[in-house]
């Protein structure tokens, strides 16, 4: 069994969260200017209006959507948002003492410089191991070690929102550079016009998105790689905390579709042992979460997950089961039952979405062709 996290802890981490986003807006948009909405595809989005102190000249910086409610609130409460770094310093301390996970210091700073200049902003979202570690403050458990460890840091985007938003970070080697001088691009190994990874010693920064290799006008000169079922992974994000410092707020993905995306990844691993490994890790993850998500109730969560990607049609609904059938027989269990106790409330029947024994025995075949190459980075 996981160990629980205290609500005390729970709710010093969503101050934190809520500090940090505070201390972003602080930071980013001074007072001598103002928000406005602009409207695009059907959609309201706020803009802030600043005025460069020096030479007086305007500019525009897209902030988010008006829809999100955590970004409406702080564009109402702009003038009153003034944030402590002593004060998050202090509690972000409280909550490493307590055990809650922390990224190593050099993945730390590289989020940090990419927070800073704007990726989250600009509606990047953080995937892979180190999105994992800001999960135990947010779903009130702590995780194995063994699941957190990772100099590998993956931030998605869709291809879309990096035309649509109008704003785009600083050259992006820069910024990683700003903190470790090595970095350096690498082209990707099927088209060497794009440049999707970055490089220093034992740390990588990759770039991820829902189509084949392309430029991404809001990434600072950076190109994005496909990661299949993004789309998925990406729907509806949450904000979160690394802890770092004193705290570096982030968007990743909910924690249900974490898990679930993870079981259908280890279906697309390679069969060396390189990829062995990181199956192992994708579901020893994925029974981490179901666990600490069935701990804290949230078996809805759960099933509306799994009724998303399991209507998305056969090779969903292979790679669901396949998946699942890698999880010790525990956490199988725990995701059945979760799924059983929502169905009993929304009238959905489990034997209707792939948790029958006949389900278990999907042909493989049914996922069609590898996919490795397009899960590799994570």
């Amino acid at each position: 069994m996981l160990d629980t996290i205290s609500l005390p802890i729970q709710t010093m981490f969503a101050e934190v969260e809520q500090r940090s986003l505070d201390a972003e807006f602080d930071e980013a948009y001074p007072e001598n200017g103002s928000f406005s909405k602009r409207r695009r595809n059907g959609q309201e989005y706020w803009y802030y209006n600043g005025y460069y102190r020096q030479a007086g000249a305007k500019y525009v910086t897209y902030v988010g959507p008006a829809r999100e409610d955590a970004v409406t609130q702080r564009v109402e409460r702009f003038h009153q948002i003034k944030s402590s770094f002593r004060e998050r310093r202090r509690m972000v301390g409280a909550l490493k003492a307590a055990g809650l996970p922390t990224p190593d210091p050099v993945v730390g700073e590289v989020v940090e410089a990419l927070w800073r200049a704007g990726a989250f902003r600009l509606r990047c979202v953080l995937v892979g191991t180190v999105a994992f570690q800001t999960y135990a403050g947010l779903i009130g458990v702590l995780p194995p070690m063994p699941a957190l460890m990772t100099t590998d840091i993956d931030v998605a985007q869709f291809h879309s929102i990096s035309l649509l938003v109008e704003d785009s970070l600083p050259p992006v080697l820069d910024v990683l550079r700003s903190v470790e001088s090595s970095f350096q691009e690498i082209p990707h190994q099927m088209d060497g016009r794009f440049a999707t990874k970055y490089r220093a010693r034992n740390i990588e920064v990759e770039f991820l998105t829902q189509s084949e290799p392309a430029q991404m006008p809001a990434l600072g000169g950076a190109a994005a790689v496909r990661l299949r079922f993004l789309d998925y992974l990406l729907h509806n994000p949450v904000r979160s905390v690394l802890l770092h410092k004193a705290g570096i707020p982030v968007r990743v993905p909910a924690p249900e579709r974490y898990a679930l995306h993870k079981l259908i990844v280890a279906t697309r691993r390679r069969t060396d042992n390189n990829g062995q490994a990181k199956r192992d890790k994708d579901i020893h993850q994925a029974g981490v979460l179901i666990e600490a998500l069935t701990l804290g109730r949230r078996h809805h969560d759960l099933l509306d997950a799994w009724l998303e990607a399991w209507e998305r049609g056969p090779k969903w609904q292979a790679a669901l089961v396949h998946g699942r059938s890698m999880l010790l027989p525990e956490h199988q269990l725990m995701l059945r039952d979760a799924v059983r106790k929502a169905g009993r409330e929304t009238g959905d029947r489990p034997e209707n979405i792939g948790f029958t024994h006949q389900a278990e025995n999907i042909p493989l075949d049914t996922l069609g062709e590898s996919e490795a190459d397009a899960v590799e980075g994570l």
